[in-house]
């Protein structure tokens, strides 16, 4: 069913549209983005339930201007007819003043080129199985109630049980003198988590789902419950791993993983500009094994962080950030390319209304290749198959890379042990881990319902996956 609109934007837009051009007087550039951010989240738990608004809601106004050396933006919580004059003499007053501030204090001025755009009209709305309001709250804690029980049936060791689900609808309108852009879409996530305990022994086990879906994602949630029952409750005789470098298979999970902590913020090319990034010495390379293609994009696939445009009213692209283990590119904001001389990739994202536009991922991935799981696992002597992740981490500056890896099943003469080691530290230098690929299989899957931050804020939505990747890697 299709999306549907944002009322709330569509009232504004001949007002916004007036705005652009009172102030395109004054300014080479003006640009206005309005966005309408609306959801819910329904959470059932063995001790109690909760329904509140995501986290992700806001609603607000971004307007940015170039006065010819460089760029200015304000937000508002809200743009009406009464206000219009008084944030045209705003915008204009506090540009005159930062500007005459500058040149009273001997203050060098960085130019930023203005962005040249071309005609583009869009409107654009999605389509879900099954929209938010066409099940009731009732419904909906009923069902990740079942789900609940469910898991708790399955075994008297399940002590803990937390299912949830997420809906999140998107509305975003962008208004410069050549655009005039509008999209509306939904991204749904979900959560499985299980925790068990065997003595004195506790462990969980986890399971997201994710997409540019409605309330359907239940659906997927109830086929897992089993599955996850059963991995918390595996974890539980679990041992540790002794440290040493090893032939390892990457679930497309953790393949996600590598590619987003390993060239994700690495290639982000504000980071170019600022020369903290590594990456930047080695376009045209070889980085990574000839089996290796790397993509990231909002347009590539449809996952929690597609969309038509980014924040800056880029067009969404699909970017070829490796080629067969080349390094050809980056990604980028509307600034960063701007000042590097090189065309944005749709990469501008915001936090909220209220945060400056960064390069950021999208849907982060690995492409598939040619090889069957069951083949790479029978090529490996000794070694591992890492599934599912905690968490990671990397150094863009200097290339190094940390993931902590919730499980790897033990592999000897290329049959699975049934032996469980947990947690598993995967360390190392990106290159290195990238070039030891040897196997890349024919699956392909993503997972989107983490988010990213810039340092240590600045969240988004994003994505990644891919398929199932053999390599050797240091593990502790």
């Amino acid at each position: 069913m299709k999306v549907v609109s944002s009322k709330y934007l569509d009232d504004r837009h001949d007002l916004l549209r007036n705005l652009v051009s009172i102030l395109e007087r004054d300014f080479p550039y003006v640009s206005i983005l309005g966005t309408d951010v609306k959801g819910k989240l329904f959470r059932v738990t063995t001790t109690g339930i909760s329904v509140n608004d995501s986290r992700w809601s806001e609603r607000g106004f971004v307007l940015r201007v170039h006065d010819g050396t460089g760029y200015f933006e304000f937000s508002f919580n809200e743009i009406d007819s009464e206000s219009l004059n008084e944030i045209v003499e705003l915008v204009k007053k506090r540009v005159t003043v930062f500007r005459e501030a500058m040149v009273k204090n001997n203050l060098e001025e960085a130019k930023t080129p203005i962005p040249e755009e071309k005609e583009w009209k869009l409107s654009f709305k999605d389509e879900v199985k099954i929209l938010p309001g066409m099940l009731s709250a009732e419904e909906i804690m009923g069902r990740l109630s079942n789900l609940k029980d469910k898991a708790h049936s399955l075994s008297e060791e399940v002590i803990n049980v937390m299912t949830l689900m997420e809906n999140v609808q998107v509305s975003k309108l962008f208004i410069s003198s050549k655009k005039d852009l509008f999209q509306s879409y939904i991204w749904s996530q979900g959560y499985l988590y299980v925790v068990a305990r065997r003595g004195k022994m506790t462990k969980y086990s986890m399971k997201g789902f994710s997409g540019l879906k409605g309330a359907e994602i239940l659906d997927e949630m109830d086929e897992y419950v089993e599955k996850v029952v059963e991995n918390a409750r595996m974890l539980l005789s679990a041992e540790r791993i002794n440290p040493g470098t090893y032939d390892v298979i990457c679930s497309p999970d953790v393949a996600g993983l590598i590619a987003h902590e390993a060239f994700g913020h690495g290639v982000e090319m504000d980071m170019f500009v600022k020369e903290r990034a590594k990456a930047v010495e080695y376009l045209g390379k070889q980085v990574a094994s000839e089996l290796v293609t790397m993509h990231d994009g909002a347009a590539g696939v449809r996952e929690v962080s597609s969309y038509a445009f980014d924040d800056e009213g880029c067009e969404a692209k699909d970017t070829v950030i490796i080629d067969r283990g080349i390094l050809l590119t980056g990604i980028s904001d509307v600034i960063s390319a701007s000042v590097l001389g090189t065309e944005p990739t749709g990469n501008g994202k915001r936090q909220s209304f209220e945060r400056k536009a960064y390069a950021r991922m999208t849907n982060t991935y690995f492409s598939p290749g040619k090889d069957d799981l069951e083949e790479m696992i029978t090529s490996i002597d000794y070694g591992f198959l890492l599934e599912d992740y905690y968490s990671g981490m990397e150094d863009p500056k200097n290339w190094g890379i940390q993931c902590v890896i919730a499980y790897g099943r033990e592999i000897v003469k290329g049959k699975l042990t049934g032996r469980i080691v947990s947690p598993v530290m995967m360390t190392g230098y990106v290159p290195t881990l990238l070039k030891s690929i040897s196997m890349v299989s024919k699956d392909f899957r993503l997972s989107g319902t983490g988010a990213c931050g810039k340092g240590h804020k600045e969240f988004v939505k994003v994505s990644a996956g891919g398929p199932y990747i053999k390599a050797k890697a240091r593990l502790g």
